[in-house]
């Protein structure tokens, strides 16, 4: 007997297609809604009809064509170029079927069957089956310096059970995996490749995405073409994608008018700019947030009345005014509105109050500056500034230390030597997986790597609970409000994907991935 109410509701189990058909409605109508109210289009529209066929997109490059080694949660984007993941999300952060069509969990929540669509191939044309399928996952959670692994930390045991089923036990109950599947923990890589050569996946990817990798540049810029085995094939428009690192600010716009790229990435300064200069500018969501990240073991931040005095120092309105140019919003929580780990009683928690610091501070005997060191490595220079100018206004003197960006993840996250860092969280598929990168006492974005019980005891209630149970969206938002009021961790602003187009007609809008199917150039 098995339990199939978590399941994707009817309007996606049908097939992935119909999946790609309301993916692709959304762009077209929420493409034209920006957060914090900025317009989404420049002058003109662009019909993406015509044009090369090459879509030349300077976002980024990955630190690994290789999911199971990938260290960075953006790397996600581009390795969805190349790979297909098991699952996919929603808007509101549900799992959706991708690879498998349909998955059921047994009555005991402890055994999980995913079923893929049939005739399935990776890029080679080999058959992507549920075998190939079991032993991806197997590598994932096994092999020495997986950084995938800890998510699959509660796998017994996988096996593929025929062509299509794909069996996992679990070694406790644990609904989270449909989520935990729709990233880099389930995208599927070739066996054929990893049992020959596995050190080659670091520079030639080998999935069943839209696209192949045919040139690489480490640094530099990736080439890519048209995959004729991608299952929706006939849904990728462009026969060519050309991969680069995002420009330096001051010349992105230039470089997307010109025609160098036409698929740029710009930060709030440029978007004026940018529709000044005739070109279509996208403003999407995501689930991106900027954030101090607060080493609590580390003066001053060890005493918790300085922590709470800091969360209410901080005018996040004129932070996305002034930092932002007005693109995106405040938040006080990891997850934006809209998606099912939102709470809003935590809408303004933390609103700025500055009075309220210095009380605070009083109150715990602070009667001179406290003195603090404020990590810079280079991400947002305007915030910076300006969170060190409001932190002084309550009497927290922080000095600014520059650091490489090169350095940033050893210094703050793996040697645990930083006190007080600006940075950013790319969300998680997963809520609970994002609870344990921010939260957990192994969590990489954890720099005192502290954890609270409470929380840890929440989220085994969330773990248990069936994602479609009623009950689940209180569970996991009273998860947000104890990390949000237990943690040092200080939320600031959401920060969308504001894009540059010339000649490519606009995205679909999902905030977790940006997709490619429909997009013409």
């Amino acid at each position: 007997m098995t339990r199939a109410s978590t399941t994707p509701s009817p309007t996606f189990a049908p097939s992935r297609r119909g999946f790609l058909g309301l993916s692709l409605a959304a762009g077209l109508v929420l493409g034209l809604e920006a957060c914090g109210g900025t317009s989404t289009l420049g002058s003109g529209g662009s019909s993406g009809s015509g044009g090369t066929g090459t879509i030349k997109w300077a976002w980024q490059l990955p630190t690994t064509w290789d999911p199971v080694t990938s260290s960075a949660g953006s790397d996600v984007q581009m390795l969805a170029l190349t790979y297909d993941a098991i699952t996919a999300l929603d808007d509101q952060g549900n799992a959706t079927p991708w690879l498998a069509e349909k998955w059921a969990y047994d009555d005991s929540g402890k055994v999980v069957t995913f079923t893929l669509h049939e005739g399935l191939k990776f890029s080679d044309g080999s058959p992507l089956d549920a075998t190939a399928v079991a032993k991806s996952i197997e590598r994932g959670r096994t092999q020495d310096g997986s950084l995938i692994a800890p998510q699959m930390a509660t796998i017994k045991s996988v096996r593929a059970d025929g062509d299509l089923d794909v069996v996992i036990e679990l070694t406790e109950v644990d609904y989270q995996y449909p989520l935990l599947f729709a990233g880099k923990t389930g995208m599927v890589v070739n066996p054929a490749v990893f049992e020959k050569d596995v050190d080659s996946l670091a520079t030639q990817p080998a999935g069943s995405g839209p696209f192949t990798l045919t040139a690489y540049v480490q640094n530099d810029h990736a080439t890519l073409k048209k995959n004729p085995n991608f299952s929706a094939a006939d849904e990728i428009k462009v026969e060519n994608f050309e991969l680069y690192p995002q420009p330096d600010p001051s010349t992105a716009v230039a470089a997307a008018r010109s025609g160098q790229f036409n698929l740029v990435r710009l930060g709030g300064a440029q978007l004026q700019q940018a529709k000044d200069a005739g070109l279509d500018v996208q403003v999407i969501s995501t689930m991106f947030v900027s954030v101090l990240d607060v080493n609590a073991s580390m003066a001053p931040f060890d005493d918790p009345a300085v922590v709470e005095a800091m969360k209410y120092a901080i005018d996040r309105e004129k932070l996305k005014e002034v930092a932002a140019f007005g693109v995106g919003d405040v938040s006080y929580q990891p997850f934006p509105p809209g998606y099912v780990g939102y709470n809003p009683e935590l809408a303004s928690i933390y609103a700025y109050d500055p009075d309220r610091s210095r009380k605070i501070l009083k109150d715990a005997g602070h009667t001179s500056p406290v003195k603090a060191v404020f990590t810079s490595s280079g991400q947002s220079e305007a915030a910076v500034e300006l969170i060190q100018a409001q932190l002084k206004e309550v009497g927290i003197e922080a000095k600014i230390e520059s650091i490489p960006p090169t350095q940033h993840t050893q210094l703050v996250y793996l040697e645990h030597s930083k006190a007080l860092t600006y940075d950013g969280f790319a969300g998680r598929e997963s809520p609970v997986q994002a609870f344990q990168v921010l939260f957990g006492a192994e969590g990489l974005m954890n720099p005192a790597r502290t954890t609270s019980p409470e929380l840890e005891a929440q989220l085994e209630k969330v773990k248990k609970t069936p994602t479609d149970d009623p009950t689940y969206p209180a569970l996991l938002q009273e998860a947000t409000k104890i990390a949000v009021t237990t943690f040092p961790n200080t939320f600031l602003t959401l920060v969308p994907a504001v894009i540059a187009r010339k000649g490519v007609s606009g995205l679909p809008t999902r905030p977790s991935l940006r997709r490619f199917e429909g997009v013409t150039a």
